[in-house]
């Protein structure tokens, strides 16, 4: 591995521990990296209305990538760098065709500046959304969608994702980050596809990144980048398609690498 100058990676199953917090030696190894000159990129699934705290706790500023690419944001100054939206009526279509393949399925949407939902999406084990418009998802996808997401209450999550990308084909792009939600971005709109353009901006290769993930919307970062790392806790195709396996979320994994990436770095110097 040549030199690395930037690292992005997952937040949820990946640098944050089971229970959604950061430990000390995360914070003590973002800071030392950040020191050390590398650039350190949050790439998740969550919008940037829930980012905000969770990048103070860590200690991290500067650009994330949000909505599994759909969305890039600033940090620092709260503000939206980049969009790229599902069009309205393409994520009407899907909504149809998603009910007929999957009866009793259940929607909900990222917007720009909010979250929707249908009647009986919150069943008490998903994250809250107290300020959440509620209504049919036809009701809710009048304007350009971030992210459509749909569950089924009883349905196994492996047959709803199944069923979900063979209805939606190439349409749009269907991942998860999880075994409760399937998720929906406008079609070409992923991890990595953010994560390149940002890189580009920057004047980083392919070459001198390291990608961090544990899930199915980790994928194709975790191909794209220089180097792909996942945490031990990561489901099996994640495991069989990284360079290496890092400590589980619990253990610091992503700690662990940026520690010997700082390491690295003060040999080379």
């Amino acid at each position: 591995m040549g030199e690395i100058r930037l690292v992005a990676s997952d937040l949820d199953g990946t640098l944050l521990r089971p229970d959604g917090t950061v430990s000390e030696r995360t914070r003590d190894a973002v800071a030392a990296a950040r020191r050390a000159g590398l650039t350190l990129v949050l790439v998740t699934g969550r919008p940037p209305r829930s980012l905000a705290p969770v990048a103070a706790s860590i200690g991290v500023g500067g650009i994330a990538i949000c909505a599994n690419g759909a969305v890039v944001w600033d940090l620092d100054a709260a503000t939206m760098l980049d969009t790229s939206p599902l069009a309205a009526e393409l994520t009407a279509g899907l909504v149809r065709g998603l009910r007929r393949a999957i009866p009793g399925a259940l929607f909900a949407v990222e917007l720009e500046r909010g979250f929707g939902r249908e009647a009986g999406w919150a069943d008490g084990t998903l994250p809250p959304a107290p300020d959440a418009l509620e209504a049919d998802a036809l009701e809710l996808v009048t304007d350009p969608v971030v992210k459509l997401l749909l569950r089924h209450p009883t349905m196994p999550h492996a047959e709803v994702a199944r069923r979900a990308r063979e209805t939606v084909g190439e349409a749009a792009v269907v991942t998860w980050a999880g075994t409760q939600v399937v998720e929906i971005s406008a079609a070409g709109v992923t991890k990595a596809w953010a994560l390149e353009r940002l890189c580009d901006r920057l004047g980083v290769h392919r070459e001198e990144v390291v990608a961090v993930g544990d899930m199915e919307n980790d994928l194709a970062m975790l191909a794209w980048a220089g180097h792909a790392v996942a945490v031990a806790n990561a489901q099996q195709n994640v495991l069989d398609a990284a360079d290496e396996v890092t400590a589980s979320n619990l253990d610091d994994g992503v700690a662990q690498v940026l520690e010997r990436l700082v390491a690295d770095r003060v040999a080379r110097s």
